[in-house]
């Protein structure tokens, strides 16, 4: 999970942001803050049941959910109003596109990952008999070792396959709120990669 904030911060740094540069410092910048003072909280594996570290993590996420959607926001600003680099060329707009693409499926994957069932200390602690997800080796536990728990790893698969299939795969979604936000997801996937690949074509042509 570390590894895929890591990740995730490079991303957001990485994401221009035309319409207001002041963005491409500020959300990293409030991003490693939350980070460093996540890991001061719990230094042991970003999981521990107390409400600081649990109200810093959600904030981290939340963060993150609103860079990857202001990077969105603006990605498709240009594509539409056909201004700026990146809707001009087709190198700079492919590379933009998919760092958004990325940035927002890690960001709905520690999402998914940080609410499943309150949480992966949660999770832990007080196995749910009713999740936010079923996975497959919670439908079928005959196929799994005995108490199987989902790791993030498992999230960050539900995350990407939810945007490339643009509904559910294998993870299926019973709480309402991971019905919404599977649904977001998939909706900001399919308008970053309808507009990106007709305006390269575009570009190319």
């Amino acid at each position: 999970m570390v590894g895929a904030l890591l990740a995730a911060l490079v991303l957001t740094a990485l994401i221009p942001h035309p319409t207001s540069p002041f963005m491409h410092y500020f959300i990293p910048g409030v991003e490693v803050a939350l980070l460093v003072v996540l890991i001061a909280a719990d230094p042991g594996k970003i999981d521990r049941r107390g409400t600081w570290p649990r109200l810093v993590s959600l904030s981290l996420v939340t963060v993150l959910i609103l860079g990857a959607l202001w990077a969105t926001g603006g990605l498709i600003h240009q594509l539409v109003e056909g201004t700026g680099p990146v809707a001009n060329d087709a190198e700079t707009l492919l590379l933009t596109g998919a760092i958004v693409w990325a940035s927002n499926n890690i960001a709905f994957s520690l999402l998914y990952w940080d609410l499943d069932s309150g949480g992966s200390a949660a999770r832990l602690q007080y196995p749910p008999h009713y999740p936010d997800f079923a996975f497959p080796q919670q439908l079928n536990p005959e196929l799994a070792p005995p108490g199987w728990r989902p790791l993030f790893a498992d999230y960050l698969y539900l995350g990407f396959t939810n945007a490339m299939a643009f509904s559910p795969t294998d993870v299926m979604p019973f709480a309402l709120w991971a019905k919404a936000a599977m649904t977001v997801q998939s909706l900001i996937s399919l308008v970053i990669v309808g507009l990106v690949v007709a305006r390269a074509v575009n570009a190319f042509t």
